[in-house]
């Protein structure tokens, strides 16, 4: 049977306002997977307000009490991780190895963020004056609008909720659409862990409805959102008009460097599984490999003969490559990609088109693709495809390939092969990216190190880390004047009277 999966609110698992529901179908056969039910902007109000009346409490939670309950999640996800990893698959299509991957990265950024409740550090200086002590604390904010993507369904969740909740403010999220099911059992741990009604609140639905209502409504004191370039931007302008602050991550365009002196072998592990992993449907994905021109050559030729071999089909399959892609659109997009790419004068060297053979016809399936000889002013080198599709781009330098890497309106991820690290520190030091790995893909980011970009990628603040506390808290500058009399800091002594 179809399990229907509802909306949490307030503590209480409910249907949406209509009645409404919607399905997801497996993107590798097309099977009904679950139905869930569908929000409306008063099922947002609802949930704002439970998350209002549950944050005067929340926020006065001691802190190391937040983080052990945070470490009770943690076990349950461990716990679960298979079955959470499976369902992930069925409903997204990665393949399980990397869907155990996304619930560990949860598993990870529990764990981490519930140290954190016993430090979130502020700071202790002199004072300018005597008998006088300056501080700084951190405060929670408020009610967190979380909007989440459907590529890492748990992890990019876990990124939000877990810092949101250390801090003391509680959470109004919306899923997508393609991938509620991970976010749902996310909630379940919580509810099982003992976290108070209202602390967490779930509501699906569309962009259109639900996310627009949350981004949109005056309790709501911050949002975070992960997705497109192009719906983030729309975001901003909504977000501005009222003030709220707003954390966005959005696309990329990484590249991997790979000079004369690499090893091409490291390197071709490298690539293939930057740029094929997930089916490409990664923000860090390596869609770019800007490389020396002296070993293009014989790099084109092992990523082809790499890439050709990869085994396509349903993630749950351990002996599979390459899963689906999410939906028909995004299917769609790739192969209008690959067409621009061929008419641009690329040289298509494997892969290239929809698969449609046996059971893959029934899915969302699309060849690992691999473009050489591509210009840097073609579109496939500087717009974001979010499918397994790279291409490969020559140069005679490392000053030409760092001006290539960072000649896009992106930048989220980048990478080195080199056996040189002269080289190695040049990158470090002149690629504008917020993340930079030497001899290694451009994916594989780690929780305890800040996660985000530059330029279009983002609006400057960072999700992961240490870093992320300082997205979900306000700073508090406190100073304790114990003289007993009235010290103005800055103001110069008037005469006759002492200091």
């Amino acid at each position: 049977m179809v399990q229907h999966f509802r909306q949490y609110i307030g503590g209480e698992w409910v249907e949406g306002e209509r009645g409404e529901s919607f399905e997801r179908r497996d993107p590798a056969n097309g099977e009904v997977v679950a139905t869930y039910a569908r929000g409306t902007a008063s099922d947002v109000d609802r949930a704002v307000a439970a998350a209002k009346t549950a944050f005067a409490s929340w926020r006065l939670f001691p802190a190391p009490k937040r983080g052990e309950l945070l470490f009770a999640v943690a076990r349950l996800l461990e716990e679960r991780k298979e079955q959470f990893a499976r369902e992930m698959t069925e409903e997204m299509g990665k393949v399980i190895s990397e869907a155990r991957g996304d619930v560990q990265e949860a598993i990870d950024m529990t764990y981490y963020m519930a140290g954190e409740g016993r430090r979130m550090w502020g700071e202790t200086t002199p004072s300018e004056l005597r008998n006088k002590f300056n501080m700084s604390i951190r405060k929670p904010i408020g009610v967190c609008g979380i909007v989440t993507p459907w590529n890492f369904p748990m992890a990019i969740p876990s990124w939000k909720m877990m810092p949101a909740l250390i801090a003391g403010n509680t959470v109004v999220m919306k899923p997508a659409s393609h991938t509620p099911r991970s976010s749902i059992r996310l909630v379940e741990v919580f509810e099982e862990a003992g976290l108070p009604a209202g602390v967490v609140n779930l509501v699906m639905g569309s962009g259109a409805e639900v996310g627009d209502a949350i981004i949109g409504h005056r309790d709501v004191s911050l949002v975070s959102f992960t997705g497109s370039t192009e719906t983030g931007l729309d975001v901003a302008v909504r977000a501005a008009r009222q003030n709220t602050r707003l954390s966005l991550e959005m696309g990329g365009k990484n590249a991997v460097i790979v000079m004369d002196d690499a090893d091409l072998d490291l390197a071709t592990d490298g690539i293939l599984w930057s740029a094929f992993g997930t089916s490409g449907q990664r923000c860090t994905a390596a869609s770019r490999v800007i490389v020396h021109r002296s070993v293009q050559g014989q790099l084109a030729e092992r990523l082809a003969a790499r890439a050709a071999g990869m085994r396509l089909g349903h993630g749950l399959d351990d002996t599979v490559d390459v899963g689906p892609v999410v939906s028909r659109p995004q299917l769609d997009s790739i192969a209008e990609y690959v067409a621009i790419g061929q008419k641009e004068g690329a040289r298509l060297i494997t892969g290239g088109a929809v698969a449609t053979e046996g059971d893959l016809a029934k899915g969302h399936f699309h060849q690992p693709t691999i473009f050489d000889g591509v210009s840097r002013d073609m579109r496939i080198a500087r717009e974001e495809i979010f499918g397994p599709v790279t291409a490969l781009i020559p140069v005679d330098s490392l000053d030409e390939a760092i001006d290539v890497a960072n000649g896009v309106d992106f930048g989220l991820s980048a990478s080195i092969f080199t056996a040189d690290v002269n080289r190695a520190f040049r990158a470090m030091q002149d690629i504008y990216t917020g993340i930079l790995y030497v001899n290694a893909g451009t994916t594989g980011a780690e929780i305890h190190l800040p996660f985000g970009g530059t330029k279009a990628t983002g609006n400057g603040h960072r999700e992961a880390g240490t870093a992320a506390l300082d997205f979900f808290t306000e700073w508090q500058s406190i100073y304790v004047d114990f003289s007993g009399t009235l010290q103005r800091a800055q103001i110069d002594p008037v005469q006759g009277v002492s200091s």
